[in-house]
């Protein structure tokens, strides 16, 4: 019998151990201020809030976005699966970008709902959602013909009232304001607007050759130059980022030692194709555009055999650069997206949630606590045990599985707490109801139990099957609470059917005590 209680007992013993050890790394990240996490090893505060518990978007703050895929421009067939597409495009780009615990999940046939807790950067968030990244190598026009088609602008503009209106220009009211440099044309910050507006003048499109068209570059910083560029391509795709298997952001460039670049390496077959493309145009320029703006049109040296490029960021950041080859790396979306609805939860109210919710568990604790011990008396002592235990252990598998805890979780607890009490109530009401037969206290513990499991099982096991479809048809919050009500579950019908009967055996068994208070 010893043996038996020895085994048991180490079993429990293991278990508490093993929860507090894995409990220490949520305790020593929650305890950790701001200015301990800036100092402390990236690579460590990394593994320690790995293994730490996750707190959701309403515990955390971050962002709440909604998504809608605009799918007017697709054909029927490409229209059927976008939304699922975009999704997991979203997804890739998002774990890439390193957000804990996110959720992505569809809505509708062409709504995405997104949630990113303790993201800081918002913007650049956005712009990592919801940039479409259409990735196109583009030849440039050659100066000759580049000359030739600004010198049609100036011709067609000479005639027209924006001449006439405009004396300081007269004939070449274009060229004037659009200056080509042999590489590419610049165009003064505050003449952005209205080269635009000749370039979509229908004289105007009439006048450029059909197989071109006009490009901007990036639009100018406040502390970059007053000027952007604007490149004259042919229309004709060379390559698409469908070509691009890898990239990766660094610094130093062909030009700049320190500028940011983004190196591409693209796909066996468009290697080969790179090569012949490099090969015929030596000499000329490649725009390389993203989202119809040119980033960079790069010089061909010489033939590129080994499909790998550069794409020169300009004065963009460290960061900026990252956040593209991520882009690049996910791939693009299949369709446009729009943010329909955006909610940012600050850190403060997710605190206050996190103080609220710790303050209902610890309360509702304490009460449940002090009313068994006095209803129960001794008896009400063991319980209380177990339902220490009980938390702990929930806390542990949280943590041990990654599982993230939201506001609805933090319920989730509070019922679990319950529905460990509600086990212990009945088999301590059938033990008194065997004890009240006259039966033996040893006697009456083994029939409480017995009588008792089967009812104890069918109540975890029906709230256990509504918590799994919970989770299966729930969406976040919901997802939140279901999981941790299911863990919950398992743990209290192990404390109340394991933890306490072994107890209660080893107390009668060791002392040979006839009665405990009950």
């Amino acid at each position: 019998m010893k043996q038996n209680f020895t085994w048991k007992f180490l079993v429990i013993i293991v278990i508490i151990i093993l929860a507090l050890w894995q409990l220490s790394y949520t305790i020593r990240f929650m305890t950790l201020s701001e200015e301990q996490k800036s100092e402390m090893d990236p690579i460590k505060l990394s593994r320690l809030e790995d293994r730490a518990i996750h707190l959701g978007l309403d515990l955390s703050g971050g962002m709440h976005i909604i998504l809608e895929v605009d799918k007017s421009k697709l054909t029927a067939q490409d229209a059927k699966g976008a939304t699922g597409r975009a999704l997991e495009v979203i997804r890739n780009r998002i774990d890439q970008y390193g957000v804990s615990e996110p959720v992505i999940q569809k809505q509708g046939e062409d709504r995405i709902l997104i949630e990113l807790p303790g993201v800081v950067d918002k913007q650049r968030a956005r712009e990592l959602i919801g940039k479409t990244a259409q990735l196109e190598f583009k030849l440039t026009v050659n100066n000759a013909k580049t000359q030739d088609i600004i010198k049609k602008i100036d011709e067609v503009l000479s005639k027209s009232e924006l001449a006439k209106n405009d004396s300081i220009y007269n004939e070449n009211l274009f060229s004037s304001i659009a200056i080509f440099n042999g590489y590419d044309i610049k165009v003064l910050k505050s003449d952005i607007y209205l080269v635009s507006e000749i370039l979509n003048r229908e004289d105007v499109k009439n006048a450029i050759p059909g197989d071109v068209i006009f490009l901007w570059g990036p639009s100018p910083k406040p502390t970059d130059s007053q000027e952007r560029s604007l490149f004259l391509v042919y229309s004709k795709t060379l390559l698409t980022g469908a070509s691009i298997i890898d990239a990766r952001a660094g610094i130093g460039t062909s030009n700049n030692p320190m500028g940011v670049k983004v190196d591409l390496t693209m796909t066996r077959k468009a290697a080969g194709k790179w090569a012949a493309i490099t090969g015929a145009n030596i000499g000329e320029n490649i725009a390389i555009v993203l989202d119809s703006i040119v980033q960079s049109a790069p010089r061909v040296i010489t033939r590129i055999p080994n499909g790998r490029s550069e794409i020169e960021m300009g004065n963009s950041s460290m960061a900026d650069g990252k956040s593209l080859a991520i882009i690049l790396r996910a791939g693009a979306l299949p369709a446009p997206v729009k943010i329909i609805e955006e909610r940012i939860v600050g850190p403060t109210l997710g605190q206050d949630s996190i103080r609220k919710g710790l303050n209902a568990i610890i309360i509702g604790g304490i009460l449940v606590l002090i009313f068994m011990a006095i209803y129960y008396s001794a008896a009400g002592l063991v319980a209380d045990f177990a339902l220490t235990f009980n938390i702990i252990i929930l806390l542990a598998i949280l943590s041990l599985f990654r599982a993230t805890l939201t506001l609805p979780g933090l319920a989730g607890i509070i019922l679990t707490i319950g529905t460990a009490v509600d086990a212990n109530v009945l088999i301590f009401e059938r033990i008194r109801e065997e004890i009240k037969a006259g039966k033996t206290f040893r006697t009456a513990i083994d029939s409480g139990y017995d009588k008792a499991f089967t009812t104890i099982l069918d109540a975890n096991a029906t709230t256990l099957l509504a918590a799994i479809i919970l989770y299966w048809f729930g969406a976040g919050a919901i997802k939140g609470f279901a999981v941790t009500l299911s863990i919950g579950i398992v743990v209290s019908f192990f404390t109340a059917i394991f933890a306490t009967r072994l107890i209660f055996d080893w107390v009668v068994t060791k002392f040979q005590i006839k009665k405990i208070r009950i």
